[in-house]
């Protein structure tokens, strides 16, 4: 007799099993594959495997440009790209949602309501980190990146999508556990925010940090050759490489560059000739009329415009 009724049980779920949830997993699974498109983009851009990004020209949201989301503080984790764990997330996903379609049997049913509750948990704690970078991008950063509100849509697709789709038997188990997941990733991407947040200087709105670096002679006298050249170095005020670049040469050096305000609510910003420079990165040299983006090191600045002074250090 009970041979017979797990006969029927499993019956009933190879017949439920796929049944009208086959369409959400393949749904799912193709918005996972637009998040891995979206992330993985971002973290090659961010580890200089692809151009950088550009979305200053779409006006999307009213978003200046995604440079300045990805460069804060609050674009690593880890000293890895945050778009990087997203990439792992969407990933994963894909693969829970994926897998049992190509499965037969019992490993099919058994595994396919498993993946239920793996896709609904981690697709909640998805939904509830993408809420807190949203926040931190109207109230921290104050700009935003369409590729990241993407991001935050897909999340809270995939969040819906495993509610129509799982076949929950236990509605207070699945609301437990997903007001626990919630929770305990809200508290941690709070935290993690609200400390990444703290200013490690002070500095006037639309300002960069004070250079706190001590120049040598041969970082004075690079400084006054690049300037006496024409040499340019497009920045933005709340970009970390530039204030890394600035460092380099030091307080009295950097004073001396010859240095282009491109976000549009710094002092002084000259966005209109960023843009007809088409000035995509930050920081981005102009060196005998060559571009070239990213925070480089003295010797290789003294190599491109023909420095002959001092030695650098």
């Amino acid at each position: 007799m009970s041979s017979s009724r797990l006969s029927e049980r499993l019956g009933s779920q190879r017949r439920r099993g796929d049944g009208g949830k086959r369409w959400v997993r393949v749904v799912m699974a193709v918005l996972a594959t637009i998040g891995v498109i979206d992330t993985g983009s971002i973290t090659l851009s961010k580890w200089g495997l692809i151009g950088n990004l550009s979305c200053s020209s779409t006006g999307l949201f009213g978003c200046n440009g995604c440079e300045k989301v990805l460069s804060s503080a609050w674009g690593s984790l880890f000293g890895q790209p945050l778009a990087l764990f997203g990439l792992l997330g969407y990933g994963a996903v894909l693969l829970m949602a994926v897998v049992p379609l190509v499965l037969q049997g019992e490993l099919r049913v058994s595994l396919g309501q498993r993946s239920w509750w793996g896709l609904f948990l981690l697709s909640t704690g998805m939904a509830v980190f993408s809420a807190v970078l949203l926040g931190v991008m109207a109230f921290g950063i104050r700009d935003c990146c369409p590729f990241c509100i993407l991001s935050a849509g897909l999340s809270s697709a995939l969040f819906v999508l495993s509610l129509i789709g799982g076949d929950w038997e236990d509605r207070g188990q699945l609301i437990f556990s997903g007001v626990i997941t919630a929770l305990l990733v809200g508290v941690i991407g709070l935290g993690w925010a609200a400390s990444v947040g703290r200013p490690v200087v002070d500095s006037a709105p639309g300002v960069s940090p004070p250079v706190r670096s001590e120049s040598g002679p041969a970082q004075i006298a690079l400084a006054e050759h690049l300037t006496a050249n024409g040499a340019k170095v497009y920045t933005a005020y709340w970009c970390p490489h530039c204030h890394e670049q600035k460092e380099l040469f030091g307080r009295q050096a950097a004073e001396k560059l010859t240095v282009i305000e491109c976000a549009p609510d710094g002092r002084n910003s000259q966005r209109e000739l960023c843009e007809a420079k088409k000035i995509e990165g930050y920081p981005t040299w102009e060196i005998n009329g060559q571009l070239d983006s990213g925070a480089k090191p003295l010797a290789k600045l003294a190599e491109a415009s023909g420095y002959n002074g001092p030695p650098l250090q």
